[in-house]
Protein backbone atom coordinates (compact mmCIF):
# COMPACT_ATOMS: atom_id res chain seq x y z
CA UNK A 1 0.00 0.00 0.00
CA UNK A 2 1.52 3.32 -1.01
CA UNK A 3 1.38 6.48 1.02
CA UNK A 4 0.13 9.72 -0.42
CA UNK A 5 3.10 11.98 -1.17
CA UNK A 6 1.34 15.03 0.27
CA UNK A 7 -1.40 14.02 2.70
CA UNK A 8 -4.30 16.45 2.89
CA UNK A 9 -4.26 18.95 5.71
CA UNK A 10 -7.36 19.98 7.66
CA UNK A 11 -6.98 23.50 6.20
CA UNK A 12 -5.64 23.16 2.67
CA UNK A 13 -4.13 26.29 1.22
CA UNK A 14 -5.72 27.63 -1.90
CA UNK A 15 -3.96 29.66 -4.50
CA UNK A 16 -3.57 33.16 -3.11
CA UNK A 17 -3.91 32.35 0.58
CA UNK A 18 -5.31 30.18 3.30
CA UNK A 19 -8.05 27.62 2.75
CA UNK A 20 -10.69 29.52 4.70
CA UNK A 21 -12.03 33.04 4.80
CA UNK A 22 -12.39 35.07 7.98
CA UNK A 23 -15.99 35.94 8.75
CA UNK A 24 -16.91 39.63 8.72
CA UNK A 25 -19.06 38.96 11.80
CA UNK A 26 -16.21 37.99 14.05
CA UNK A 27 -15.59 34.29 13.64
CA UNK A 28 -12.83 33.40 11.33
CA UNK A 29 -13.55 29.92 10.13
CA UNK A 30 -15.19 29.53 6.77
CA UNK A 31 -14.27 26.39 4.87
CA UNK A 32 -12.85 23.27 6.47
CA UNK A 33 -13.55 21.85 9.88
CA UNK A 34 -12.50 23.59 13.04
CA UNK A 35 -10.09 21.38 15.03
CA UNK A 36 -11.48 20.57 18.48
CA UNK A 37 -8.07 19.66 19.92
CA UNK A 38 -4.63 21.08 19.57
CA UNK A 39 -2.59 24.04 20.66
CA UNK A 40 -4.05 27.53 20.25
CA UNK A 41 -1.77 30.49 19.68
CA UNK A 42 -3.13 33.69 21.23
CA UNK A 43 -2.23 37.00 19.60
CA UNK A 44 -2.51 40.49 21.09
CA UNK A 45 -1.95 42.63 18.00
CA UNK A 46 -0.18 45.95 18.12
CA UNK A 47 1.36 48.04 15.36
CA UNK A 48 4.69 47.99 17.25
CA UNK A 49 4.52 44.98 19.60
CA UNK A 50 2.61 41.70 19.35
CA UNK A 51 1.97 39.67 22.48
CA UNK A 52 1.83 35.90 22.11
CA UNK A 53 0.40 33.20 24.34
CA UNK A 54 -0.07 29.47 23.92
CA UNK A 55 -2.55 26.92 25.23
CA UNK A 56 -2.00 23.31 26.13
CA UNK A 57 -3.26 20.78 23.52
CA UNK A 58 -6.33 20.00 25.67
CA UNK A 59 -7.21 23.72 25.70
CA UNK A 60 -7.45 24.11 29.45
CA UNK A 61 -4.89 26.77 30.29
CA UNK A 62 -3.17 29.63 28.48
CA UNK A 63 0.40 30.66 29.22
CA UNK A 64 2.20 33.84 28.15
CA UNK A 65 4.82 33.13 25.51
CA UNK A 66 6.64 36.26 24.42
CA UNK A 67 6.37 39.78 23.08
CA UNK A 68 7.58 40.35 19.56
CA UNK A 69 8.65 43.78 18.36
CA UNK A 70 7.56 44.19 14.76
CA UNK A 71 10.12 45.10 12.11
CA UNK A 72 8.67 44.52 8.62
CA UNK A 73 6.36 42.03 6.92
CA UNK A 74 9.39 40.49 5.25
CA UNK A 75 11.05 39.78 8.62
CA UNK A 76 7.90 39.26 10.68
CA UNK A 77 6.37 36.60 8.42
CA UNK A 78 9.04 33.92 8.93
CA UNK A 79 9.08 34.62 12.67
CA UNK A 80 5.33 34.03 13.11
CA UNK A 81 5.37 31.02 10.78
CA UNK A 82 8.18 29.48 12.86
CA UNK A 83 6.39 30.13 16.17
CA UNK A 84 3.20 28.52 14.83
CA UNK A 85 5.17 25.51 13.54
CA UNK A 86 7.37 25.16 16.66
CA UNK A 87 4.32 25.05 18.94
CA UNK A 88 2.30 22.97 16.47
CA UNK A 89 -0.52 25.49 16.65
CA UNK A 90 -3.87 24.34 15.28
CA UNK A 91 -5.67 27.71 15.43
CA UNK A 92 -4.73 31.37 15.88
CA UNK A 93 -6.86 33.39 18.33
CA UNK A 94 -6.43 37.08 17.53
CA UNK A 95 -7.64 39.68 19.99
CA UNK A 96 -10.27 42.03 18.59
CA UNK A 97 -10.23 45.49 20.22
CA UNK A 98 -13.89 46.49 20.13
CA UNK A 99 -15.50 49.69 21.35
CA UNK A 100 -17.14 49.51 24.78
CA UNK A 101 -20.52 49.12 23.03
CA UNK A 102 -19.27 45.97 21.26
CA UNK A 103 -18.89 47.52 17.82
CA UNK A 104 -15.81 47.42 15.58
CA UNK A 105 -13.11 50.07 15.84
CA UNK A 106 -10.26 51.17 13.59
CA UNK A 107 -8.00 49.07 15.81
CA UNK A 108 -10.20 45.99 15.37
CA UNK A 109 -10.07 46.41 11.61
CA UNK A 110 -6.25 46.59 11.83
CA UNK A 111 -6.27 43.43 13.99
CA UNK A 112 -8.43 41.67 11.37
CA UNK A 113 -6.01 42.69 8.61
CA UNK A 114 -3.14 41.33 10.70
CA UNK A 115 -5.06 38.12 11.44
CA UNK A 116 -5.75 37.58 7.74
CA UNK A 117 -2.04 38.10 7.02
CA UNK A 118 -1.11 35.60 9.78
CA UNK A 119 -3.53 33.07 8.28
CA UNK A 120 -1.89 33.44 4.89
CA UNK A 121 1.66 32.97 6.19
CA UNK A 122 0.87 30.12 8.60
CA UNK A 123 -1.93 28.33 6.73
CA UNK A 124 -3.88 28.20 10.01
CA UNK A 125 -7.47 29.21 10.71
CA UNK A 126 -8.02 32.40 12.67
CA UNK A 127 -10.75 33.15 15.16
CA UNK A 128 -11.21 36.67 16.56
CA UNK A 129 -11.97 37.15 20.23
CA UNK A 130 -13.04 40.23 22.19
CA UNK A 131 -10.01 41.76 23.87
CA UNK A 132 -11.63 44.79 25.49
CA UNK A 133 -9.69 45.85 28.59
CA UNK A 134 -7.16 42.99 28.30
CA UNK A 135 -4.16 45.34 28.36
CA UNK A 136 -5.65 47.21 31.30
CA UNK A 137 -6.16 43.96 33.23
CA UNK A 138 -2.68 42.77 32.28
CA UNK A 139 -1.18 46.01 33.57
CA UNK A 140 -3.12 45.60 36.83
CA UNK A 141 -1.85 42.05 37.28
CA UNK A 142 1.72 43.17 36.62
CA UNK A 143 1.37 46.10 39.04
CA UNK A 144 0.16 43.61 41.65
CA UNK A 145 3.37 41.65 41.07
CA UNK A 146 5.30 44.82 41.97
CA UNK A 147 7.30 44.83 38.76
CA UNK A 148 9.18 47.91 37.62
CA UNK A 149 7.78 49.99 34.76
CA UNK A 150 10.40 48.53 32.41
CA UNK A 151 9.56 44.91 33.39
CA UNK A 152 5.81 45.60 33.07
CA UNK A 153 6.30 47.03 29.58
CA UNK A 154 8.29 43.93 28.56
CA UNK A 155 5.56 41.56 29.78
CA UNK A 156 2.32 43.51 29.24
CA UNK A 157 1.51 42.37 25.69
CA UNK A 158 2.22 38.68 26.31
CA UNK A 159 0.12 38.74 29.49
CA UNK A 160 -2.69 40.48 27.56
CA UNK A 161 -2.44 37.70 24.92
CA UNK A 162 -2.67 35.15 27.73
CA UNK A 163 -5.81 36.84 29.11
CA UNK A 164 -7.44 36.94 25.66
CA UNK A 165 -6.64 33.28 25.06
CA UNK A 166 -7.75 32.19 28.55
CA UNK A 167 -11.08 34.01 28.09
CA UNK A 168 -11.54 32.17 24.79
CA UNK A 169 -10.74 28.83 26.46
CA UNK A 170 -13.17 29.53 29.31
CA UNK A 171 -15.90 30.35 26.77
CA UNK A 172 -15.50 26.83 25.36
CA UNK A 173 -13.48 27.75 22.23
CA UNK A 174 -16.42 28.75 20.03
CA UNK A 175 -15.33 28.44 16.39
CA UNK A 176 -17.41 31.47 15.43
CA UNK A 177 -15.47 33.77 17.79
CA UNK A 178 -16.90 36.97 19.20
CA UNK A 179 -20.29 38.19 18.04
CA UNK A 180 -20.04 41.80 16.95
CA UNK A 181 -22.76 44.29 17.85
CA UNK A 182 -24.30 46.06 14.88
CA UNK A 183 -25.32 49.72 15.20
CA UNK A 184 -29.02 48.79 15.49
CA UNK A 185 -28.49 46.15 18.19
CA UNK A 186 -28.53 46.81 21.91
CA UNK A 187 -25.01 45.86 23.09
CA UNK A 188 -26.34 44.81 26.49
CA UNK A 189 -28.15 41.95 24.68
CA UNK A 190 -24.89 40.65 23.16
CA UNK A 191 -23.15 37.55 24.29
CA UNK A 192 -19.68 36.46 23.35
Amino acid sequence: MSEEPNPPTPFPRKEGGAGFSPSPLGGGVGEGSFPRRGVLLGVDYGAVRVGLAVSDPDRIIASPLETYTRRSDLLDGPYFAKIAADYRAAVLVVGLPLHANGQESDSSRAARTFGTWLAEITGLPVVYWDERYSTWFAEGALLGAKLSHKKRKEKRDRVAAQMILQAYLEAGCPPEGTKIATPDENPSDQTR
